[in-house]
């Protein structure tokens, strides 16, 4: 089975930057990745997701126009590029795989059956 491990976390001051990384092992990443957040909150909020090729992506509202997210396949990697931190993006970070026979970007945690161990951002203020 896939495994995923996420790097790039730490403590950024509000208004910096930061590239998380969710590296694959043991397999092929699944066709559409994504990447989670729980913060304060016991549930794990949407953040991003991206299909195969790249093309197709789906943002949370609260991210949109500062995260990014990119994959190399040939790397078996997915990032999440986040600009313009805020403390309210403090949380654990989680890289998720889809499900087999998710194709398109999906914002529930039930598409994605394989998770990373997560990596903390923490953003100060």
């Amino acid at each position: 089975q896939v495994q995923l491990v996420e790097s790039g976390g730490g403590l950024v001051q509000a208004g910096g930057s930061l590239r998380l990384s969710c590296a694959a092992s043991g397999g092929t990443i699944s066709a559409v990745m994504a990447w989670f957040r729980q913060g304060p909150r016991p549930e794990r909020g949407f953040v991003a997701a991206i299909d195969w090729s790249g093309d197709s992506t789906a943002y949370a509202n609260s991210v949109k126009g500062r995260f990014t997210i990119s994959r190399d396949n040939a790397k078996n990697t997915v990032y999440l590029h986040m600009n313009s931190l805020n403390s309210e993006d403090t949380a654990v970070y989680y890289c998720a795989a889809g499900r087999v026979g998710l194709d398109t970007p999906a914002p529930f945690v039930s598409h994605y059956d394989v998770w990373g161990q997560g990596t903390q951002v923490t953003v100060s203020s």
